[in-house]
């Protein structure tokens, strides 16, 4: 994926043609029929849907979940491969580092399959083939059998260093919480690297809110992951770089006490957002309900930032973001589903915005 930036950016014809991808993603009527289907109802409704082409044509390979999911994973694909066809200019180059996400989902996808032993099947179905990854690197970071491969695979990628560098945490407190953090924090620094300082209300200052609010709430949680894991892990040191909420050091001090934590983010400008997401951190008893609060609110935010500044990055960005979110609720439905969970199990690991 080679980054094209020169000439003037066509936003007006991408953001038309993103209003359109949008429209056809699936609503909250789509995934209340779908959570009280089976796994084989589930094919047959994706087969009428804009799903319809990857079905088909995986149709004789596979069936019910498992065509679900290999139908979703190569259907984002080509969406985010039809951005970068329609994209020119400077807007070319900040949806295809942003894509590069996918390549800090791919790392994170082996690291964890390695933790929890996964099969190296599973591994491979999860990968995402959408960023700057060649296939080649994917194949190595499938057939690696130790974090440690995983990280000489990484040698000389924005990924490797910042992995080398956290495996000590991760060898003595045995959590994933540095490894993951380390590839998320390499990937935004690469990310806010390339934006640069922008000219305020330009399109790439847009561009550069956007990422401060994700990385923001990226914080947010992290810090709580690691306050509520009981590792002896400093949040500080995992801080990643470019938020405007928190410094390290305050989130440092915040995670310690979850009542301050909340009372900081109820005043900040993500307030109102995260208004859902605080109500239910306060009751809740895990960080689940809470993160996918969290997520709804980026959601939100997202979309709100695309209708202040439509002819930007903005539409694109959330776009993506809710494109991810469709797929994620599909395969949490397909899966439960498989696995005889009840409608209101299956609903709690939704996000709907």
């Amino acid at each position: 994926m080679s980054v094209r930036t020169e000439g003037s950016s066509n936003y007006e014809y991408v953001t038309a043609r993103v209003r359109s991808r949008r429209a056809k993603l699936f609503d909250a009527d789509d995934y209340r029929k779908l959570v009280r289907m089976g796994p084989s109802e589930i094919a047959r409704f994706m087969e009428e849907t804009e799903y319809e082409t990857e079905m088909n044509a995986l149709g004789a390979r596979h069936s019910g979940v498992d065509l679900v999911e290999y139908a979703l994973v190569r259907n984002l694909a080509k969406h985010f491969d039809d951005l970068l066809r329609w994209a020119e200019g400077p807007l070319y180059g900040y949806v295809a580092n942003y894509l590069r996400k996918f390549d800090a989902w791919n790392v994170k996808t082996v690291i964890r399959g390695i933790y929890t032993d996964a099969d190296r099947e599973d591994i491979e179905d999860d990968l995402i083939r959408t960023g700057e990854f060649s296939e080649r690197r994917l194949d190595r970071l499938v057939e690696a059998t130790s974090i440690e491969e995983v990280v000489e695979v990484l040698s000389g990628t924005i990924f490797g260093d910042p992995l080398e560098e956290a495996m000590p945490d991760y060898e003595s407190e045995g959590v994933l919480v540095p490894l993951e953090n380390a590839v998320d924090r390499a990937f935004y620094a690469h990310l806010l690297d390339e934006v640069g300082d922008p000219e305020p209300d330009s399109p790439t200052a847009l561009y550069r809110e956007f990422l401060h609010a994700e990385i923001d709430f990226r914080n947010l949680r992290n810090a709580l992951r690691i306050a509520r894991s009981g590792a002896d892990i400093d949040p500080g040191a995992y801080f990643i770089e470019g938020g405007r909420l928190f410094d390290a050091e305050e989130l440092r001090q915040l995670a310690r006490n979850t009542d301050e934590l909340v009372a900081r983010i109820r005043e900040s400008t993500y307030g109102d957002q995260l208004a859902d997401a605080l109500d239910e951190l306060a009751g809740a008893e895990s960080l689940i309900g809470f993160e996918h609060a969290i997520e709804a609110a980026l959601l939100e935010y997202s979309r709100k930032l695309s209708n202040r500044y439509p002819l930007s990055v903005c539409p694109v960005l959330a776009y993506v973001l809710a494109k991810e979110r469709e797929v994620e609720n599909i395969r949490a439905i397909a899966r439960g589903r498989e696995a005889s969970l009840s409608v209101e199990e299956i609903e709690e690991e939704l996000v709907i915005r």
